[in-house]
């Protein structure tokens, strides 16, 4: 018999980013990483080694994106966000990366990162 799972959406959520980072994985793809909170978005460039080491990173904590935002949790605060990792991956060398949107839907915050950072000069 199954255990009952308390928390439904976070459990298929976990179960969509284990399918995903499986198959990068076996790729070895640099991957643009990405995790949003209800206040705040995360992005970082994770080259897939042994190591998982990350090259770059933004968020709407950083100094820089902070003070060009009244607000923290929208789709301006993430399109910030996405034209810095762009800048920082293409000045780490990196153009070509795999976009793992753990598990979140592409539509609002994570589309408009994804957007920006395309446009920013990274291919995915």
């Amino acid at each position: 018999m199954r255990k009952k799972v308390k928390n439904v959406k976070l459990h298929a959520r976990k179960r969509r980013i284990g399918k995903y980072r499986a198959k990068a994985r076996n790729l070895n793809a640099v991957r643009l990483c990405i995790h949003k909170t209800s206040k705040h978005i995360y992005a970082q460039i994770i080259v897939a080694d042994a190591s998982d080491k990350v090259v770059a990173s933004a968020s709407t904590l950083s100094p820089a994106i902070r003070k060009k935002l009244q607000a923290t949790g929208n789709v301006d605060a993430a399109k910030l966000v996405g034209e810095e990792i762009a800048k920082a991956a293409v000045k780490a060398g990196i153009k070509k990366v795999s976009f793992d949107r753990a598990g979140f839907p592409y539509h609002g915050r994570v589309k408009a990162l994804a957007e920006q950072a395309r446009e920013g000069g990274l291919e995915f």
